[in-house]
């Protein structure tokens, strides 16, 4: 099975091809430019390195969230319009959950964190054994404080990865993934979607939503901003 996945969620974001596990090309860029710049491009060149004309993908896969609303967006409508393009259909995997697939090779408990401000993460907890991942949470914003304390649960080695994993490291302590398998990557939301799909039919693109754990900030300064009014009067 041919797979072309995107992650976007974030700053850094990842194009992967890849075919029955196997990395057929990657590529990702973290220089801060905007993903409705880049993604197109990415997903071309991910082609051509692969030798792969779009027609032959078997299915597209897409972090869907939690992360970036903006970055989320622009990589569900990518992956819409390919599907739309191609009359093909796509898997939705966690970005959390593809974050721990970075960790393939290795016996730990995988901590996905993305930095969500406010003194809080976007954080799901995994089990990774070589080369399988189990969900042992489910994906959930939560403040660093209280982080801690569910991580004292755990027995075992603790693997911070993702955006946030630097200032939970440094908070928290624990270990850190490496800068190579720390961010975002293509391959590993492919490796994820080819998971799921042992047990889960593709879907239309169509029906392909993001996932957000918190409202927008714009959204949550307004409800502030009523709530405030509603309690002055």
């Amino acid at each position: 099975m041919r797979i072309l996945a995107v992650d976007t969620s974030a700053v850094c974001a990842g194009v992967a091809v890849t075919g029955n596990g196997k990395i057929l090309s990657e590529c990702s860029t973290n220089t801060g430019l905007t993903h409705s710049r880049t993604l197109l491009p990415m997903i071309d060149s991910a082609l051509k390195n692969a030798e792969i004309p779009l027609d032959s993908i078997d299915v597209f896969a897409c972090s869907a969230g939690p992360g970036s609303f903006t970055g989320i967006r622009i990589g569900v409508a990518g992956i819409k319009g390919l599907c739309d393009a191609t009359g093909k259909k796509c898997i939705p995997v966690s970005t959390l959950e593809a974050l721990a697939y970075n960790l393939l090779g290795s016996e730990c408990i995988a901590v996905s964190v993305m930095d969500a401000r406010c003194n809080q993460v976007y954080c799901g907890i995994f089990l990774v054994d070589g080369d399988k991942v189990e969900r042992l949470t489910e994906d959930e914003a939560v403040k660093i404080d209280d982080l801690k304390e569910i991580l004292e649960h755990y027995d075992g080695k603790i693997v911070f990865v993702g955006d946030g994993a630097e200032l939970c490291h440094k908070t928290l302590g624990y270990e850190i993934a490496g800068a190579g398998n720390r961010f975002q990557r293509g391959s590993s939301v492919a490796f994820c979607a080819e998971e799921k799909l042992k047990n889960e039919a593709p879907i239309d693109g169509e029906k392909l939503l993001p996932v957000y754990l918190r409202l927008p900030q714009a959204e949550r300064e307004l409800n502030n901003k009523l709530n405030n009014k509603l309690n002055n009067k």
